[in-house]
């Protein structure tokens, strides 16, 4: 399989790898006040580079979140607005000379873009359910290097389809080759043979094709040709309509769809139409009633169906209050194209991540979906920018609690959110463990490298033991650790714990061990050292 190579590739590709893990702090949670309709309340927004954010989201995420949606930069290398668009941001140059060094000052812009996106690719994969897709918004600048990382990152395999997005309602006749009116949505699955996209409900259109001229108690129908080109050996007799009229046989080159005695069951059944005189070919009536209610959904999204980038505009200027939609977002996404990304990919009940989250379309997309079908999606948005509190999220407080003039108010659409920065890292420099993101933390991280399952971890308030992570049938999992002194495993520690029936299996985090290793065999005991066994990820 062809691959892609640039300059930096070598330094990035494992690189998600080295990103330290660090704790999230919760600033505030909002909640909309009561009287406002009901909406999922367990979102996240959170401020700070992403890579670090996507590292910090796995203990809690990994293989949970059913749709990925993300807006990465274009690198079209158009500058001079807050979301630069040429990957030459301040701190995008500084992760690139730690993480590329000396090399990355040769680095074009596409290998920058590439040296960027590559690490937070992989994360995304790992956060992705094994049922789930990610929905990837690009354009000509960058499309065929992002297919090959994604076909080298989630496999050739696992590629779904390209959506061509048409944005502008009106062509650009400024432009020097041509009017550029489409955008590009990559969709790759997780694992291709276990995901399949919703059927996008019927249109208005589609439904006012039915008519009912003879009153069928069934409903609205439609006909459908009584002929094919197809051959069938039965399908060449002719016919005598109700009105009396000789119908020799199919049309030319054509065959009847059925047998003559099954054309009379239908008739009796007033499943064939004749016309409103009765003397038309016949035509099978296929009622509205009886056709599947779900329609495969097409890679061509017109803007008449999913909005273009004018109304994004107008979106974010009605909410926020901008004179100018360029003063903060120059390409801003509209809320009926990510929200179709819903209708396709989620359940009720879906995780949804966007770690480009830029103004927030895609929570009050979840938002405007939950409130019309009652679900209870979630969204995770990470925001890099400073713009991350004061537009990401006031855009999303709007949307819950309601927004507008008093002429023309929008009704909120409810629900609520944690805020968070990105904290101190688990470990220190010098490989340690950070005494500064308190216990639970490290005992959170230290649960999810063990591998123990959420329904199987305790609190420290158990009754067991303070020490206790948790525990399953055959397994039990113990981090005697104290920030301020060192901790033994040793007959005192194991007199401390009353563990009821003993499991096959019982690992014990300390910082040193003084019990003999017949001792710990013969009981089933395994010692891992503080911090040195700790696992890294």
């Amino acid at each position: 399989m062809p691959t892609l190579t640039w300059v930096g590739k070598d330094k990035v590709v494992n690189h998600h790898h080295e990103v330290p893990f660090r704790v999230l702090n919760k600033q505030y949670t909002f909640e909309t006040a009561p009287g406002t309709p009901t909406n999922s309340t367990d979102n996240r927004i959170i401020h700070g580079d992403n890579l670090e954010a996507l590292k910090s989201l796995l203990p809690e995420f990994e293989g949970k979140v059913k749709c990925i949606y993300i807006d990465p930069p274009y690198n079209t290398g158009n500058e001079g607005w807050i979301y630069n668009d040429a990957v030459n941001d301040p701190k995008m140059q500084k992760w690139l000379g730690e993480v590329v060094g000396k090399e990355g000052e040769d680095l074009s812009r596409h290998d920058k873009w590439l040296c960027m996106m590559y690490p937070r690719l992989k994360l995304l994969h790992r956060l992705l359910a094994e049922d789930g897709a990610i929905f990837i918004s690009i354009d000509d600048n960058e499309v065929h290097s992002l297919r090959d990382i994604m076909d080298e990152i989630f496999g050739r395999k696992n590629f779904v389809t390209t959506v061509i997005w048409q944005k502008n309602y009106s062509p650009k006749n400024s432009a020097r080759h041509f009017s550029e009116d489409h955008d590009f949505v990559l969709v790759y699955a997780k694992t291709a043979d276990d995901w399949t996209p919703n059927q996008m409900p019927r249109s208005d259109k589609q439904n006012d094709r039915y008519k009912n001229p003879d009153n069928d108690s069934r409903g609205p129908w439609k006909p459908g040709d009584f002929s094919a080109r197809n051959y069938y050996s039965l399908g060449t007799y002719p016919i005598t309509s109700p009105s009396g009229r000789e119908i020799s046989g199919p049309p030319t080159g054509n065959y009847w769809r059925y047998a003559e005695e099954k054309l009379w069951e239908l008739h009796a059944d007033n499943r064939i139409w004749w016309g409103a005189d009765g003397s038309g070919v016949p035509a099978i009536k296929r009622f509205l009633s009886e056709v599947k209610q779900g329609v495969v959904p097409q890679t061509l999204w017109p803007y008449t169906e999913v909005g273009h980038t004018q109304d994004a505009k107008k979106e974010v200027l009605a909410i926020l209050d901008f004179e100018r939609s360029e003063d903060v977002f120059i390409t801003p996404k509209p809320v009926a194209l990510v929200e179709r990304v819903l209708q396709l990919a989620t359940e009720p009940d879906s995780i949804v991540l966007d770690s480009f989250a830029g103004s927030g379309t895609t929570a009050h997309s979840v938002l405007k979906l939950n409130a019309q079908d009652g679900g209870t999606r979630r969204f995770i948005l990470v925001e890099t920018m400073d713009y991350a509190e004061t537009i990401t999220a006031e855009r999303v407080r709007r949307v819950m609690n309601g927004y507008g003039s008093e002429n023309k108010p929008v009704e909120g659409l409810g629900g609520g959110f944690d805020y968070y920065t990105i904290g101190d890292p688990l470990f220190t420099a010098d490989d340690l463990l950070n005494e500064a993101v308190g216990v639970e933390a490290i005992r959170g991280y230290v649960a999810y490298t063990e591998g123990i399952r959420p329904e199987d971890q305790v609190s420290q308030g158990n009754p067991v033991s303070p020490y206790l992570l948790g525990r399953n049938a055959d397994t039990a999992w113990f981090f005697y650790y104290e920030p301020d002194r060192p901790t033994a495993l040793d007959m005192d520690f194991l007199s401390s714990i009353q563990i009821g029936d003993k499991p096959g299996t019982t690992i014990i985090y300390a910082d040193r061990c003084l019990l003999s290793s017949e001792f710990m065999t013969r009981n089933g005991l395994i010692f891992k050292k503080i911090p040195r066994d700790i696992s890294r990820f």
